[in-house]
């Protein structure tokens, strides 16, 4: 029997049906109203700001106190739900390769002294040097980038920090799980390309490069400008009496240009958004390593872990004046003209990730909500990922149904915004597995009078786990 020529394209209306049905079947506690509620959430006219108002629109069939019932005590499998957003078709960039952005967004509760679990979330200030530490809920956010500039994305993954987690060990177990499901479900075969993963200076790209070197993935991280990396050993020592072999040669300092050696690749090319965007790489670069911080613990010879450094200059950022050139090291060693333009152009897809961002916080209502559990924001963060998942899905099939005063755009270019406010007349056309509520009366609530005399105990904000201020201290624990 002979193949087709051509392999029919796959309906997007029944692939956002089946997400909608398989999603319905990961809510395994007060199911049709956590459903309804995520309904409600894409359907709602404008931007969520209460939960209270979710329960007004035309998709959410129940009253407000089923809703908060569902919120409180409904269940849902979070392992589930993520094979299945992995099984959904991936995004790729324009060489076909799969890359993915890990970034921490907060969820501030500042003004919750009985929420547990909070810690000091990192938060820019408006102003140049005005950060802030703000205490909060901070989530891992694993998603696949489209190519091009775009405010698309594919969320894969969300997990909530705790006072106790070490951010570098639930980063690369968060990565680790993603890619296997990525791998199981077909979208990798052995040879593809390297998945790309890209992520901002506040993470350990050495530390992570070691815990997944078994992986095929290439890490490609910014370097803050006050770092400093070693070349190559190159030869051993030599005369009459030898000596141990050397492990790291000369070193590079970002910041003194006199160290810098000459670079084995420069690229220069013109971009619509930066001018003139010129990129000079050196290969074998290292970091070194110390028994301090995340490598502590490290049994036996620390490792050196080879890679690309490579060093971008644009002429002119939007809104600064002055363009500050950005560092970038790759876990995968290598310089030839095409891949450094590769590993440049994949992290500036990463800002895409932060548009995503925004429209969770302020147009899908995430941390619109005042929860005192953080077992609730969890439900309510998974329940925001799979309504931008249908968002996603029903990209194809929205019209651009845009204000007097705005631009028209084509089918392909629209927003998530603009897809959200045709996703009631698609919602007619989707699956809808949530069955019709049941008459019932309301509950007597609280006597009259009555004081609620159950008083909220109070959590502290910070780490739980403290590290040795010495090493010495830290082995007598250990020990």
């Amino acid at each position: 029997m002979s193949l087709p020529d051509t392999v029919p394209a796959v309906d997007p209306l029944s692939v956002l049906s089946r997400f909608r049905i398989e999603f319905y079947d990961c809510l395994y506690t007060r199911a049709d109203a956590l459903f309804e509620l995520a309904d409600a959430v894409l359907c709602a006219d404008g931007p969520v700001k209460s939960l209270v108002e979710l329960s007004l629109a035309a998709e959410h069939r129940r009253g407000h106190g089923a809703m908060y019932q569902a919120l409180d005590r409904g269940w849902m499998e979070p392992r589930r739900l993520r094979r299945l957003l992995a099984s959904l078709p991936l995004p790729r960039t324009g060489d076909g390769r799969i890359t993915l952005a890990v970034d921490v967004s907060n969820w501030l509760r500042s003004d919750a002294p009985t929420s547990d679990q909070r810690l000091f979330c990192h938060v820019h200030g408006r102003g140049r040097n005005h950060d802030q530490v703000i205490p909060g809920w901070p989530y891992s956010f694993v998603a696949a980038l489209e190519r091009g500039r775009t405010s698309w994305c594919a969320l894969l993954d969300a997990v909530r920090l705790g006072p106790a987690d070490d951010a570098t060990a639930v980063t690369a177990a968060q990565l680790r799980d993603v890619v296997t499901r990525i791998i199981d479900a077909g979208h990798w075969h052995t040879d593809d390309p390297d998945i790309a993963i890209v992520m901002d200076s506040g993470y350990d790209g050495a530390r992570l490069a070691h815990e997944l070197t078994d992986l095929p993935v290439e890490l490609i991280v910014r370097l803050r400008s006050d770092r400093v990396l070693c070349r190559d050993a190159g030869e051993p020592r030599s005369g009459p009496r030898g000596g141990r072999p050397r492990r790291h040669g000369g070193v590079l300092t970002l910041a003194k240009p006199d160290s810098w050696h000459a670079p084995d690749q420069v690229t220069a090319c013109e971009t619509t958004r930066y001018g003139k965007a010129e990129a000079r790489a050196w290969d074998r670069m290292h970091p070194r390593l110390t028994h301090r911080g995340p490598w502590l613990d490290h049994e036996g010879e620390l490792p050196v872990l080879h890679g690309t450094l490579i060093r971008l200059q644009v002429e002119h950022l939007p809104g600064e004046r002055d363009a500050k050139p950005l560092w970038l090291w790759s876990s995968r060693t290598g310089t030839d003209l095409a891949r450094v333009d590769r590993i440049w152009q994949a992290f500036l897809r990463r800002f895409d990730l932060e548009h995503t961002f925004r429209l969770l916080k302020q147009t899908l209502g995430w941390t619109a909500p005042k929860f005192r559990n953080p077992d609730t924001a969890d439900l309510w963060t998974w329940l925001i990922i799979a309504a931008h998942t249908q968002l996603r899905l029903a990209r194809p099939l929205a019209a651009d149904l845009r204000r007097p005063w705005e631009r028209p755009l084509s089918a392909n270019k629209l927003t998530p915004s603009r897809v959200r406010r045709g996703f009631r007349h698609l919602r007619e056309k989707a699956a809808r597995p949530a069955s019709v509520p049941k008459p019932s009366r309301p509950g007597p609530g609280r006597p009259p009078g009555s004081k609620n005399r159950h008083v909220a105990p109070r959590h502290d904000v910070g780490k739980t786990v403290k590290r040795e201020l010495t090493l010495e201290a830290h082995h007598a624990a250990a020990g």
